[in-house]
């Protein structure tokens, strides 16, 4: 297959530094790099690629206002530098297979990719891994290894992917960080949590679903979660007890008793984001049980949890609490319309 980067953009651009695409040898891709404007142009570079072997650069230009050279009309007026790379079992599909592994085990992970040179030792489409200087799409000498690491240092603030020029003669380097899988722990797994565990992983979180009904904690009810456990709150707090960390948790169980058990587990947590299903009634009766241990969900509650776009059905209301996790989780807590914005 072909691994597609963007290496660089100018001007407004569907993506950004650091996003990527795979491209498979018949032409079909996953991810995006345009709103469909450039795939199939850039699947075309990709043969050539794939029979050669030799990484390539592909700039695209759409500020003229009518985007004659390519005929696209996006509209985006930007400019884009992608890389493609070849990549083969021969390489063990390096380095997402690196990636994939360390977004399995929901860790992040961070590579050094050389998108042009004119050095005549570092090509490009080799990179290196920092954290141990694994070497993937090529050779590399230790001192090279070294300086190539060097110069990624530079680059900061950590975690952003950003361009490198100049550090090392000749060669400019990409940084990608790739962040771990936000995870989710969903407490209830009623039918109206299906289209939740839906929408979350299809942004890509890592959601974990428990109940305390085993005819409902199914995990082919929930394919798409990396785990679905019964015990209910039980299971709850023996997880939360291992040091397993949560971005966000939602309570949804539509049983009083077991809500109320569900929040205690929570408070006594450190989950930043405690999201509880139903109205304002329920919720005050809830933290009324709750006692003293109420104050300890001061400032982390949501409830009712959502933003309010008039939801009545499980998937809107799906959608309103996924939008209320992924604004907070974003730093937008005043979320509001982009028409809003002057920029």
């Amino acid at each position: 297959m072909v691994w597609a980067i963007v290496a660089r953009t100018a001007g407004p651009t569907y993506a950004k530094g650091g996003a990527q695409l795979l491209i498979a040898p018949d032409g079909r891709y996953a991810g995006l790099l345009s709103g469909g404007c450039l795939e199939g142009d850039l699947a075309e570079h990709a043969k050539d690629v794939l029979r050669e072997g030799a990484p390539r650069l592909v700039n695209y230009d759409m500020r003229t206002p009518d985007d004659l050279l390519f005929g696209l009309g996006s509209g985006c007026e930007g400019a884009m530098d992608i890389l493609l790379v070849r990549l083969a079992a021969s390489g063990d599909w390096q380095p997402l297979s690196r990636l994939a592994a360390a977004w399995r085990r929901r860790q992040a992970e961070e590579l050094l990719l050389v998108t042009t040179s004119s050095n005549p030792k570092i090509v490009a489409g080799v990179g290196v891994f920092p954290s141990d200087g694994q070497v993937f799409g090529g050779e590399l000498s230790v001192s090279d290894v070294g300086a190539l690491c060097k110069a990624g240092q530079a680059l900061l603030p950590a975690g952003s992917s950003r361009l490198l020029t100049g550090a090392v003669p000749g060669v400019e380097i990409l940084r990608l960080s790739q962040a771990p899988p936000i995870p989710l722990l969903v407490l209830g797994a009623g039918p109206d949590v299906q289209p939740l565990v839906v929408q979350a992983t299809q942004l890509g979180w890592s959601v974990t679903v428990i109940d305390h009904r085993n005819h409902y904690a199914r995990t082919e009810n929930f394919p798409s979660a990396m785990a679905v456990l019964d015990g209910g709150p039980a299971a709850a707090e023996a997880l939360l007890g291992q040091g397993t960390q949560f971005a966000a948790a939602v309570v949804m169980s539509h049983h009083l008793s077991s809500d109320l058990a569900y929040l205690r587990v929570l408070a006594r947590s450190e989950v930043p984001y405690v999201g509880l299903l139903g109205p304002a009634v329920r919720r005050e009766r809830l933290l009324s049980e709750l006692g003293p241990e109420a104050i300890r969900l001061q400032g982390r509650l949501r409830a009712p949890v959502g933003l309010a776009i008039g939801a009545d059905t499980p998937e809107a209301i799906a959608l309103a609490i996924v939008a209320e996790i992924h604004a907070v989780l974003a730093g937008c807590a005043a979320a509001g319309p982009m028409s809003d914005r002057t920029s």
